[in-house]
């Protein structure tokens, strides 16, 4: 038993001394640099913390920099240029560096060896993940990047925070997180009322419209994808138009959302042909969410939220409408406060979002919560994290975070901090001459006519 548990030390031991082998070899290749830079110093009598090597800011002479004969300057009482030139003396035989030229006024511009180069990169190729270390406490990372509108189809506006979001799940699980994608549907709200109020012109006679009918409702949807298609670009149309119809958009919104029979019968069919409808452009697009839930999974969840910011002391009635104070001393700017409920009673966006967040950290607990949607919306969302975060409705350590902008997006969760960025909106120009009837490309017809011109410029070459 002794030897057996010598034996499995020994070999655990090896395997450690073998992964910390691993990390030395894998080490960022300015640390490599940097350290080799620090001996070529220490060798010319100076000290090794001088040898901090950069990128270098002038690409077109060298790849990369070392300043620190400017630095060392007062400290050995010497000109910048004769450190410099002692330290290039000691890299001349550097397996790191094929060139080490000392520059007036005293810089070291250095040029790679491109064995150490091909060495690197070989060892990058043995390792699991090409090196990338793992990290100890993996974070649980929920990424809120869909935002589509149930009834209505995807257009152009969609493509950006589908495909961004999607980059950051998939790096994010690479480096080694647990990362949930959720779609987040917008299914809750008036465009499902308009379509309903089309459909009941078209066919009035269908039994979700008669309020005492007691039986079963058909299994079957009483609308096609294709009818769903033509259906909510008109209905959108007669809305801004037609105030009777809008009126009654709004009252068959009402209806759906207080659980009449026919109505939520009527909802639940629109939601699942919009579903396929979606599934199928996402698909197109490679995006796959974890997670299909929408504003209507909390809707059960908003009195028991509301009643606990009453109870809290944070929520107050101000002209009518129930809202919570989230400004801050140190605001340059005017922040409104963030409103829960609407004078009539009715709910808004920042009540859903809030609601979600409750459920999120019920059902996932999450050490961060991402939002990827255009930079309209940071106003909106530096509302939503105090109120979170007021109210307590996260721990104090969960990170919130609205990215966008997609220079900066994945540099912000690599670097994991928490600044609000946002990237920009679609122009006209990029809409092509792909357009629905309500004005904007539709997402389907964009990648249709992307593929097909992809694939006619392919057949040339």
């Amino acid at each position: 038993m002794r030897r057996a548990l010598a034996l499995w030390h020994g070999r655990k031991e090896e395997a450690l001394a073998k992964r910390e082998e691993r990390r030395t070899e894998m080490k960022k290749i300015l640390d490599v640099l940097t350290e080799e830079m620090g001996k070529a110093f220490e060798a010319a009598g100076y000290e090794a913390a001088l040898g901090r090597v950069t990128l270098s800011n002038r690409p077109d002479l060298c790849e990369y920099q070392c300043n620190g004969a400017m630095a060392g300057a007062k400290k050995y009482k010497k000109a910048p240029i004769m450190i410099a030139n002692d330290v290039a003396a000691r890299l001349a035989d550097s397996p790191v560096f094929k060139e080490a030229a000392a520059v007036a006024p005293g810089f070291l511009n250095l040029k790679l060896s491109e064995s150490f180069l091909l060495g690197m990169v070989k060892a990058m190729d043995s390792e699991p993940k090409f090196g990338l270390e793992m990290p100890e406490k993996p974070k649980k990372i929920m990424i809120d990047y869909g935002g589509a509108n149930v009834a209505k189809p995807l257009h152009v506006g969609h493509l950006r925070p589908a495909i961004i979001g999607e980059s950051i799940k998939r790096i994010s699980r690479y480096a080694g997180h647990e990362v949930i994608g959720d779609v987040h549907l917008g299914d809750w709200g008036t465009p499902i009322g308009m379509v309903i109020t089309e459909l009941q012109e078209r066919k009035p006679d269908l039994p979700y419209f008669d309020e005492s009918y007691q039986g079963e409702y058909p299994a079957e949807e009483p609308i096609t994808e294709a009818e769903f298609a033509e259906i909510y670009p008109l209905a959108s149309a007669k809305s801004k138009e037609d105030a009777a119809f809008k009126a009654k958009a709004l009252e068959a919104t009402r209806k759906f959302q207080k659980g009449v029979r026919g109505y939520r019968a009527l909802w639940k069919h629109i939601v699942d042909v919009s579903k396929v409808d979606l599934k199928k452009n996402y698909d197109s697009l490679n995006v796959e969410f974890d997670l299909w839930k929408g504003e209507s999974d909390v809707n059960d969840l908003i009195p028991e939220m509301v009643d606990y910011m009453k109870e809290g002391g944070w929520a107050y009635i101000s002209d009518g409408a129930l809202v919570v104070d989230v400004k801050e001393e140190t605001d340059t700017k005017e922040v409104p406060p963030c409103m829960i409920l609407k004078s009539d009673g009715a709910s808004l966006y920042n009540t859903t979002d809030l609601a979600t967040i409750m459920e999120r950290m019920r059902l996932y607990d999450p050490d961060e919560i991402i939002y990827i949607t255009d930079k309209r919306q940071d106003l909106y969302f530096e509302q939503v994290f105090r109120c979170a975060r007021k109210t307590k409705l996260v721990k104090p350590e969960t990170v919130l975070k609205f990215l966008g902008h997609a220079e900066t997006v994945l540099e912000n969760v690599l670097l994991d901090t928490a600044a609000p960025l946002s990237f920009g909106l679609h122009r006209q120009h990029y809409r092509l001459q792909v357009r629905g009837k309500a004005g904007v490309g539709r997402c389907g017809k964009l990648y249709g006519e992307g593929m097909s011109r992809s694939l006619y410029i392919d057949s040339l070459l």
